[in-house]
């Protein structure tokens, strides 16, 4: 599958962005839908019809804007844009909400000059609220004049998707396929009500790779498997989480597909674009100071480490130890006994950072300064090893759970 961990085969283009793939441009503006005059309305726009791809939340309760996006992307696997609103999610809004989402679609597709079907929608915010229709048309038919190919598009357009967020979230690469120089990037927006499958989220990567949308489609689930659907903060999936992965072709390499000698190559790039967007969220979690790693090996398999690893992440007892730099390694172990995964409770080790607190299932004396000073960085990497014949392993990320977690939410509508 090209998933495999190796030397990266890609560079980080620092000053990079969603549009410096070839073909694109994004931009945003504020419309009205939000109290502060933060950017609320925002789109990425694609040349020419782009191979296109999508994975979206699990939640049955889903927003009106996935349906229209899923039926866009349905239609023939290509798209030309996407149009995006914070500050109201356009979910559990009834047959109004289709209609508002689906006219969305409609009105930026005769902006544009695209087909209607070659427009996915998304938005986020609060859940059950009528959009301001007025206010988006105003700000759709204003749109199109603030669409740029430089970095301050991408910028407007990563302000325009935020709502708890506190900082905007991008990245971008390079990779050399066939001899040509292939781009992918990505943004998204992502703080509150995230938990895996698929976590709470948009995401939105663009590349100038030409790869059919069937292959963007399964490598994009690949993909998120070991990213998106590897993050939590809170235990909750969002109604209106999605990920669009658009393909402009345009950087001239033979087209990808898993038997050409650079679809691994593509594939890392991915996965790291994916990989750096999902830390990104998770580090910014909602009250977050800390951006939680947890790392399981020696699992009966990977699906198994996976399992027990998102259970560790999402224990609220792990999160509040980390926020209390506690180096409390008993509730890491009652996470992961409760994972419904087969482990041996005779034989597993836990180490917080590099420092050893779980051997072989029995205490070690550890240095109680030393724990806590890690524990009071920025980043906390905690270790599984369960020592089981399958091998298996994975990695996780979240935060820690906050006082300024309730307190946000608590007030959110407000």
């Amino acid at each position: 599958m090209g998933l495999e961990q190796k030397a990266t085969p890609f560079s980080i283009l620092t000053e990079g962005s969603i549009t410096t793939p070839k073909g694109f441009t994004a931009g945003g503006l504020h419309c009205g839908l939000k109290k502060s005059t933060r950017h609320d309305l925002g789109a990425i726009v694609c040349e020419v019809p782009a191979a296109a791809a999508g994975v979206y939340t699990t939640n049955l309760f889903q927003a009106a804007p996935l349906k229209v996006t899923r039926e866009s992307i349905g239609s023939d696997g290509r798209l030309r844009a996407v149009i995006v609103n914070s500050g109201n999610a356009n979910a559990v809004t009834g047959k109004q909400g289709e209609a508002d989402a689906y006219e969305m679609r409609d009105r930026f597709a005769e902006q544009i000059g695209a087909a209607a079907d070659e427009v996915a929608v998304a938005s986020t915010g609060v859940i059950g609220e009528l959009l301001k229709m007025d206010r988006v048309r105003t700000g759709i038919d204003a749109l199109p004049e603030k669409l740029a190919s430089d970095r301050a598009g991408a910028d407007d357009f990563c302000q325009a998707i935020l709502t708890t967020d506190l900082v905007q979230k991008m990245v971008c690469v390079s990779v050399e396929i066939d001899g040509r120089t292939v781009h992918v990037a990505g943004a998204s927006k992502g703080s509150g009500m995230i938990h895996p499958n698929m976590a709470t989220m948009l995401g939105f990567v663009t590349t100038d790779a030409n790869i059919g949308s069937e292959a963007l489609q399964q490598l994009l689930r690949e993909v998120t498997n070991y990213t998106f659907n590897m993050i939590t903060v809170d235990g909750d999936t969002s109604t209106n989480d999605m990920l669009v992965a658009m393909a402009s072709g345009l950087a001239g390499n033979e087209e990808l597909t898993s038997a050409h000698a650079g679809y691994a190559d593509f594939a890392a790039a991915l996965r790291y674009v994916c990989e750096v967007l999902a830390k990104a969220i998770a580090r910014d979690g909602e009250g977050a100071t800390k951006l939680v790693e947890v790392q399981v090996r020696g699992a009966a398999s990977d699906d198994s480490a996976r399992a027990i690893a998102k259970t560790i992440i999402g224990s609220s007892l792990v999160k509040s130890a980390v926020f209390g730099a506690d180096a409390n390694w008993g509730r890491i172990i009652a996470a992961a006994g409760r994972a419904g995964e087969p482990l041996n409770p005779e034989t597993v080790d836990v180490s917080i950072g590099d420092i050893l607190t779980l051997e072989q299932s029995r205490p070690v004396a550890f240095d109680e300064e030393a724990a806590l000073e890690y524990l009071k960085g920025d980043t906390v990497v905690i270790h599984v090893d369960l020592h089981m014949d399958g091998g298996g392993s994975a990695t996780a990320w979240g935060c820690d759970l906050t006082y300024d977690y309730v307190r946000i939410n608590a007030a959110y509508r407000t």
